[in-house]
C-alpha cells in the first residue's frame, strides 16, 4: 500500500435527535450537506447517545424503584440509589466499586463505569433526573442503518457506534466501538509478514476501535454537536463484523 489516507470529516448541522427520528434519514440529509457521496468501503461512525435516543432509550429516575441491593450499594459509591438500580439492571456483574466509581460487566459483555448510563447532552425536564441507556442491541442497530442508508444512498457504509470508555491501566476516555456492521471489528494478522518476511504470531487489530477513536478526536465530548463522523481510506477490505469480535473471553481475562 503507497501512501494511504484516511480521511474524516464530521457532518454538519445534524438536528437534535428525537426519539422515532429516522436517524439514517438525517445521516443521509448530513451527507448531503457535507457533499459527500457514500463509496464503497466508506464508513459511518456514530455516536452512542444520537442512537439511544432514536431508539427512546430514555429513562426517568422517579419511575425507578431502588431494590435492597441498590441502596446498599448506593450508599458506598455515593450515588443516587435509583441510577444503582438502573446500573445493575444493565450489567452482569459488578467488578470495582468506590466512592464515586461503580465499574460493571454490562450484559453486551464489555467492561465500563456505570454501565454506560449517562445524564451528559442529554435533554432535562423541569422536575430533572432524565437519563439515557445504552442501546439494547448496538451491533443490530449498526446493521439497521447500513441496511436503511444503503436504500436512501444507493451504498451500504460500513457502521460503528461508538462511546466514550475509559481504561484500567491508563488517564482519559477514549472512542470505543459499541457496535459494528459492515466492518471487521477485530483484524487478525496473525500469519502476515513483518518488514522482514516473519510471520506474526499473535498480533490482532482492535480496527473498530482504532476506527472509533480516530472519529472521537473530531466528534469532541461536550457541546460540539457533531455526531457522526464519515470515513473514506479504511485499509482494510469490508467485511461483516460484530462488536462481540472485541470482547475477550473470561478464560483468557487475566485480570479476572
Amino acid at each position: 500500500m503507497t501512501n494511504p489516507t484516511l480521511v474524516l470529516t464530521a457532518l454538519p448541522a445534524l438536528p437534535l435527535v428525537q426519539p422515532g427520528d429516522d436517524l439514517a434519514a438525517l445521516i443521509a440529509a448530513g451527507l448531503q450537506r457535507a457533499s459527500l457521496q457514500l463509496l464503497a468501503g466508506d464508513v459511518l461512525v456514530v455516536a452512542q447517545k444520537v442512537v439511544s435516543k432514536a431508539e427512546d432509550r430514555y429513562v426517568q429516575l422517579g419511575s425507578v424503584t431502588p431494590s435492597a441491593r441498590a441502596v446498599e450499594l448506593a450508599v458506598s459509591v455515593e450515588k443516587d440509589a435509583r441510577l444503582v438500580e438502573l446500573i445493575l439492571s444493565e450489567s452482569r456483574a459488578v467488578l470495582r466499586q468506590r466512592p464515586g466509581a461503580l465499574v460493571v460487566e454490562h450484559r453486551l459483555g464489555f467492561v465500563c463505569a456505570n454501565a454506560g448510563i449517562d445524564h451528559s447532552n442529554v435533554e432535562q425536564h423541569a422536575d430533572g433526573g432524565q437519563v439515557l441507556l445504552l442501546p439494547a442491541d448496538p451491533d443490530a442497530s449498526c446493521a439497521a442503518l447500513r441496511a436503511r442508508l444503503g436504500t436512501l444512498c444507493g451504498v451500504e457504509p460500513g457502521v460503528i457506534i461508538n462511546d466514550s470508555h475509559g481504561r484500567a491501566w491508563r488517564s482519559g476516555t477514549v472512542g470505543v466501538a459499541l457496535g459494528v456492521a459492515g466492518v471487521p471489528a477485530l483484524m487478525d494478522l496473525r500469519g502476515w509478514p513483518d518488514l522482514y518476511g516473519e510471520r506474526l504470531q499473535i498480533t490482532q487489530v482492535g480496527l473498530a476501535d482504532e476506527l472509533a477513536a480516530a472519529a472521537s478526536i473530531i466528534m469532541g465530548q461536550a457541546g460540539e454537536g457533531l455526531p457522526v463522523v464519515h470515513l473514506r481510506g479504511v485499509p482494510y477490505g469490508v467485511r461483516s463484523g460484530t462488536a462481540r469480535e472485541l470482547i475477550r473471553p473470561l478464560d483468557q481475562d487475566l485480570f479476572r
